[in-house]
């Protein structure tokens, strides 16, 4: 009886704590439980999830604690917002912002590759990785790939599509163009993941293989680690879905890595290219085969998913938005007119480098496309030694830090009241002029010593695409369709972007 008693005086204490907490929480977009912290509201708004921080960010201030529940290892993490200490994190500091142990867990599927990587092992590798990215053999052959992929497949595949207005997915068709621009880059071949006759797409299970991984990898930061290491040691859920992804993709790059060794007959292939990954299998790596193979499939598979996923996503935003923004549709297209248009050909005949950097408003559109949508909407640290932020809040040693992409492009602070309008304009001088915003408060390319280093060829690979698309056809978005983002660690979207393509009257 006395038992008894007890246990009713304290579920009554339990009640009083929860009731006191709601009453304080009501106004509270994400209020804070006791014991299990923030981590309801979390769950309950997860499709929704990068707007509930974003709104959460503004309740709270540009940082916060999260509070997850005890006992986890969601239970010390700061979330941010706030430029100034984005700066400190990833340059003025930088030194005391690493991966963590967590990270390596979470992105366990990058392996070795440099997405993982910390101190000496990661200035190597991108010392190695930069130093071959900005050859300009390489800028130049990926260039007249692009060009020559725009001319062969995908213009001629949406002239196909304007024929009966037939409505196509154009996130699917821009994934496969960017995953096969990628692998012919990093390989040597192209997969044609996008055929060049309209009724003939391939499954290409590989392709979709990093959309699931990366779709997991959130999943990941959103619930305590023993629940997905449960669901991934009985096999069910999304990591069940995430292994049969991870081996796809493992089948696929152990083809990549033979092709590029010089085995063409293993992958079917004929047509060789020169090749990032031929590169890379240059480097002594000492007689371990096995520590070799590992190394080339990890790191091939890092540069894949930089160079496919985010590109592709920021494009689809991109066409949404213009489709969308007929005014800054039409100054686009005016602008090219006005520097490629030729009256013999009546389309545009030269997409070098030199003539893009003519295309200023093409320019502030697609970084406004990237400041309100950024591919990688979050960059996870974790501090090695305890510090203090510029905001002053007290940053301890194995701190989770969190500073959200999506948000910081939603902070009137930042960008002003007009922060959610979609506009160009904002990128340009009164002299005509690129304005450049320092990266940690345009961060869609990361900031400081880990800052991308794919930067300039994927913006070329966007302006290409994009003059390239806008020229020719006028991208219609079927109406009453949900655009919404897809919550993962690349911004795509949770439906695709269906649209009727149609060619442009000049």
């Amino acid at each position: 009886m006395i038992l008894y008693q007890y246990i009713l005086l304290f579920l009554a204490i339990i009640f009083f704590i929860f009731y006191k907490t709601w009453r304080r929480n009501k106004i509270v977009i994400v209020p804070n439980w006791p014991i299990i912290g923030m981590l309801p509201s979390l769950l309950l708004y997860l499709s929704n999830f990068h707007d509930v921080l974003t709104l959460g960010s503004k309740q709270y201030g540009s940082t916060f604690h999260f509070k997850g529940p005890w006992f986890t290892n969601m239970a010390n993490i700061i979330i941010t917002c706030d430029p100034m200490n984005v700066h400190h994190i990833t340059s003025k500091n930088f030194s005391n912002y690493g991966k963590g142990s967590d990270f390596r867990e979470i992105f366990d599927v990058f392996g070795v590759g440099i997405f993982n990587l910390d101190s000496n092992e990661w200035k190597q590798e991108r010392t190695l990785l930069h130093s071959l990215v900005k050859r300009k053999s390489f800028e130049i052959f990926h260039q007249n790939n692009i060009q020559k992929k725009l001319e062969n497949c995908l213009l001629p595949f949406l002239d196909h599509a304007c024929k009966g207005v037939q409505v196509i997915d154009l996130q699917d068709i821009l994934e496969r163009f960017t995953f096969d621009i990628a692998c012919t880059f990093l390989f040597g071949f192209d997969p044609n993941s996008i055929p060049y006759n309209f009724n003939e797409f391939s499954d290409a299970t590989y392709v979709k293989a990093i959309s699931v991984i990366d779709d997991t990898h959130l999943i990941r930061h959103c619930i305590p680690k023993c629940i997905w290491k449960v669901q991934k040691w009985l096999q069910i859920g999304q990591e069940r879905k995430r292994k049969v992804a991870r081996e796809n993709l493992y089948r696929f790059l152990y083809k990549c890595i033979a092709y590029s060794e010089g085995d063409e007959e293993k992958i079917g292939v004929e047509e060789y290219h020169p090749c990032l990954l031929k590169e890379l299998m240059k480097r002594d790596l000492g007689d371990d085969e096995m520590a070799e193979k590992y190394y080339l499939r990890d790191t091939a598979l890092n540069l894949l998913a930089a160079g496919d996923g985010p590109i592709s996503s920021g494009l689809s935003w991109f066409f949404w938005l213009v489709s969308t923004h007929p005014i800054v549709e039409a100054k686009i297209i005016q602008e090219i007119k006005d520097n490629y248009f030729t009256q013999e050909e009546n389309l545009i005949t030269d997409l070098r480098v030199e003539e893009l950097d003519k295309l200023v408003y093409l320019h502030g559109a697609i970084c406004e496309a990237l400041r309100l949508y950024p591919p990688v909407p979050l960059e996870h640290k974790c501090a090695v030694k305890s510090d203090v932020l510029p905001s002053g809040h007290h940053v301890s040693a194995n701190t989770k830090l969190i500073y959200s992409l999506y948000a910081m492009g939603r902070m009137e602070e930042i960008w002003g009241e007009d922060c959610l309008e979609f506009k160009p304009e904002r990128w340009i001088s009164d002299k005509g002029e690129i304005i450049h915003v320092p990266s940690y408060k345009f961060i869609a390319f990361n900031a400081g010593p880990r800052s991308c280093i794919g930067k300039g060829i994927s913006l070329i690979q966007m302006k290409m695409v994009a003059a390239a698309i806008l020229w020719k056809f006028h991208i219609q978005v079927v109406e009453n369709q949900s655009v919404t983002p897809k919550i993962s660690v690349v911004l795509r979207m949770e439906h695709g972007l269906k649209v009727k393509v149609s060619k442009r009257c000049m």
